[in-house]
């Protein structure tokens, strides 16, 4: 008599989806411990980030570039606007629209971040070539777009 044996599941993950949601989790902690010695969160160093490439947007705009919260990201600009890192500019068109951009200061700091950011990439890539380095970023980028096609 033969005893039932189990299924094989044939759409078992591979582990890719983990991997990479262990990345996430290690990255983050690594971003977060340096640039807390700045003074920054993850969060300001994006914005700051976005500031720096797209000059002026507002907060609704800055929160969806940020991956934030609206509610997060007002707290977060005031708390950044206290420290003079970014300023609000009422828009010469529209009145009640008011832009945010980055200070001096802030630009100062943002160059701190990024070396602080930099210096980690270096860490976390240092046992891959250019050509390897290269591949990844283009396989991450498919990988993005692929994830964010998928309508559920």
């Amino acid at each position: 008599m033969k005893k039932h044996q189990p299924a094989i599941a044939h759409d078992k993950p591979s582990g890719i989806a983990y991997l990479i949601g262990r990345l996430d989790h290690v990255l983050s902690r690594r971003l977060r411990d340096s640039l807390s010695l700045l003074g920054l969160t993850a969060a300001q160093y994006t914005a700051l980030s976005v500031l720096d490439t797209q000059q002026q947007l507002s907060n609704a705009q800055l929160a969806e570039r940020s991956m934030i919260s609206p509610q997060s990201a007002n707290e977060m600009v005031k708390a950044m606007e206290v420290r003079g890192l970014i300023a609000r500019q009422p828009d010469t068109n529209h009145g009640r629209i008011i832009h945010l951009r980055l200070t001096v200061e802030g630009s100062v700091l943002l160059r701190q971040g990024d070396a602080a950011v930099a210096q980690l990439e270096r860490a976390m890539l240092s046992e891959l070539d250019s050509d390897q380095r290269g591949e990844l970023h283009a396989q991450l980028r498919l990988l993005l777009r692929s994830l964010s096609a998928i309508v559920l």
